[in-house]
């Protein structure tokens, strides 16, 4: 057998052990918040996973929000989402309000199947007469 020869079927070879192993990675994250004024409060979270692994991919998702108002009135909503191909969207807003006083919460999380996951969170509160206070905390996992 000739040199290149002896280089090809070693290099074939080497190909087919790499080539057959799986890549394995996990990522999870998540992101939440909570603002209040006055008789009003708002919170929402959001969270996902996803892992890769000799079996395959898995991922998921959740949200949820929450909110309350002594005298006004109060709202939340949750929304998820299959996205585009394996990807995983979550939607969640809460926010109460009586007269001018209000709080809010929004968090948007995403799940990138075998790749990462994102999340933002965004409060913001206001007194009348006050400057609003605003929040944003965010995490990316890959």
């Amino acid at each position: 057998m000739t040199r290149t020869g002896m280089i090809a079927i070693a290099l074939a070879g080497a190909l087919g052990v790499f080539g057959t192993a799986s890549a394995q990675m996990s990522a999870t994250g998540g992101t939440a918040g909570s603002a209040s004024a006055g008789g009003t409060s708002a919170s929402t979270l959001g969270t996902g996973g996803t892992s890769t692994g000799p079996a395959g991919t898995g991922s998921s998702i959740g949200a949820g929000g929450s909110a309350a108002a002594v005298d006004g009135k109060a709202q939340s909503r949750t929304n998820i989402s299959g996205g585009n191909g394996p990807n995983l969207n979550a939607n969640a807003k809460a926010q109460a309000h009586d007269g001018g006083t209000f709080s809010k919460s929004h968090t948007k999380t995403k799940v990138k199947a075998g790749e990462e996951v994102s999340s933002r969170t965004r409060t913001m509160s206001h007194v009348p007469g006050s400057r609003p206070v605003k929040s944003t905390s965010s995490v990316t996992t890959r």
